[in-house]
């Protein structure tokens, strides 16, 4: 009887653990994360891992004609918008109060830039503003920031360039233990041949990005799993029974 009670017990134990520890990604940007096809690759490339049930969270189901029916296209990537408006809007309140995510990657300041040419420091301070309204939402989240690829008309890159540069910096005086920022390289090796319209990513293109997406997205859910199964464990009550 006590042995029954024991594996009842830590049979409970277990689905709570497994329940409590879904993961939820936010695929959070412009239209280089909405009118694209690096998100059903990356979750393509997720189904031969531990992490093939991950939810990917967002508002809207946009993509780039992928041929891919199978995969989850939630996103909260919006065309045309700048980081700037979102965080002064605060748009990204609302997006993760009906999608809440454990795990977001974001890439965004293109349009900052190619629309309004607006100054680096005032794009780093957009950022500062969501990574406060992605804490606010989920004291815990990981963040995966991008440096953003490069535009294949125009003047562009050398600001583009700039705000990268500023990104690892920003970053790392934001970091936190419970809530890591991590960047990712989008510009380096991302050539004009990789886009199909000078702004967005051909398949090439999209090759490209999910393969930096990927190892950096991997390391988030394996941190991101270990923190909510002990969070998990900790509510999991073990009562003994002699």
């Amino acid at each position: 009887m006590v042995a029954l009670k024991l594996l009842t017990s830590t049979l409970l134990a277990s689905a709570a653990l497994a329940q409590n520890a879904t993961l939820r990604y936010m695929p959070f940007g412009d239209s280089i994360t909405e009118i694209i096809c690096w998100r059903s690759m990356l979750w393509e490339k997720f189904q031969t891992t531990e992490f093939s049930s991950v939810d990917w969270v967002g508002s809207g189901k946009t993509e780039n004609n992928c041929g891919n029916t199978r995969y989850d296209r939630d996103n909260e990537g919006h065309s045309g918008f700048l980081a700037i408006n979102i965080a002064n809007s605060k748009q990204l309140v609302g997006w993760l109060q009906r999608n809440p995510a454990d795990v977001i990657t974001m890439h965004l300041g293109t349009n900052d830039i190619v629309q309004q040419n607006k100054p680096v420091n005032q794009i780093i301070a957009a950022f500062t503003t969501l990574v406060e309204n992605m804490r606010a939402s989920n004291p815990n989240m990981k963040i995966i920031v991008a440096q953003i690829i490069p535009m294949g008309f125009g003047n562009y890159n050398t600001a583009i360039q700039n705000l990268n540069k500023a990104i690892p910096t920003w970053a790392e005086g934001l970091n936190k233990t419970e809530s890591p920022i991590w960047v990712v390289d989008q510009y380096t090796g991302f050539a004009s041949g990789d886009l199909r319209d000078g702004i967005h990513p051909n398949k090439a293109g999209d090759t490209k990005m999910t393969d930096v997406w990927y190892p950096a997205l991997l390391h988030a859910f394996e941190v991101a799993k270990a923190d909510k199964l002990a969070a998990a464990a900790n509510k999991v009550e073990m009562p003994f029974t002699a």
